[in-house]
């Protein structure tokens, strides 16, 4: 029965995102909402690999612009539609890191996180010489005018970025109370205990890497479609890497709703700040309130109160 509860419960957020697009026409509010949207997607997973496991991911912005670019791709060869592009950047972005995972998790500590940092780099470098998709100078994409059941793109786009929020939300929260879950925490603890305990270290490091690469691949496919504008430095944007790693530690990392928790409330200062002062103050704000947390709670906002909790209790 409680296996139930969360499916339920996505599937009530999932269709009162539906009914809100019928009731509200600020275009504003689906662009602020789908980049908070996009950031509980990226949070998420980046808490997979980086809270579940220990390893800190530096590459976000490579899985990212992977979907996005694969999306792009797929438009100008053969016009995908949107759903076709989600899945096609899930399953390039996901390779991408079970190729990783492979490769570079026998690595540890700051090697591993400089190698998902090279990543970045290296993909970054391919795109900017790839003319098919627009190259260094980018390229301009077409929104289709209609779509079926929404009375613009928009909407849809915020639809599509719900339901992505909320499968990702869905996904860590049953790794975590799953058998997979317990073996990441062990890792996490104890690494070298962990294999004497006979955990699978490396197959359950290379499942976190594909499963967080997917969601974050997933993620990027709608981007060229949500800027009309896909190009190297946006799609690679360091935003992406920083608040990715910032909202789980600010929200708790050793849960599914410590990065929910983060993005939310990171995600939105960020957008007033952008709307009532500047998008400049963005990447600050997450530097002060990170290191604000670091000292005065370093296991998060989920952490303090549930020790806030224990405490009262006792």
């Amino acid at each position: 029965m409680k296996r139930c509860v969360p499916a339920v419960l996505a599937l009530s957020i999932i269709g009162l995102g539906l009914l809100l697009t019928g009731m509200v026409e600020n275009r504003y509010f689906y662009f602020a909402t789908y980049v908070i949207l996009q950031y509980i997607v990226l949070a998420t997973a980046w808490n997979i690999l980086g809270g579940y496991t220990g390893y800190v991911n530096f590459g976000t912005p490579a899985f990212f612009a992977l979907g996005a670019y694969m999306a792009t791709f797929l438009m100008l060869a053969c016009h995908a539609p949107l759903p076709v592009l989600v899945l096609a950047g899930g399953l390039i972005s996901g390779l991408l890191g079970l190729g990783l995972g492979y490769l570079t998790l026998r690595l540890k500590g700051v090697f591993f996180s400089i190698a998902t940092l090279a990543l970045t780099v290296v993909l970054q470098t391919v795109m900017i010489n790839w003319e098919f998709v627009g190259g260094a100078k980018g390229l301009s994409i077409i929104r289709p005018a209609t779509v079926l059941f929404f009375s613009s793109y928009v909407k849809f786009l915020f639809a599509v970025m719900l339901c992505l929020a909320v499968a990702s939300v869905t996904i860590a929260w049953w790794i975590e109370h799953s058998w997979i879950g317990r073996g990441l925490a062990a890792i996490r603890d104890n690494e070298e205990a962990a294999e004497c305990m006979a955990v699978p270290t490396l197959k359950l490091k290379i499942l976190a890497t594909t499963v967080s690469g997917a969601l974050m691949g997933m993620a990027g496919a709608p981007f060229p479609l949500h800027v009309t504008l896909i190009e190297p430095t946006s799609a690679f944007n360091l935003d992406y890497a920083v608040n990715s790693l910032a909202m789980p530690m600010i929200g708790g990392t050793t849960t599914w709703l410590g990065p929910l928790v983060g993005a939310i409330l990171l995600g939105t200062a960020q957008q007033t700040a952008t709307v009532t002062i500047s998008s400049a103050l963005n990447l600050l704000i997450v530097g002060v309130v990170l290191v604000a947390f670091v000292i005065l709670a370093p296991e998060g906002l989920v952490g303090l109160v549930r020790r806030l909790v224990q405490r009262e209790r006792a």
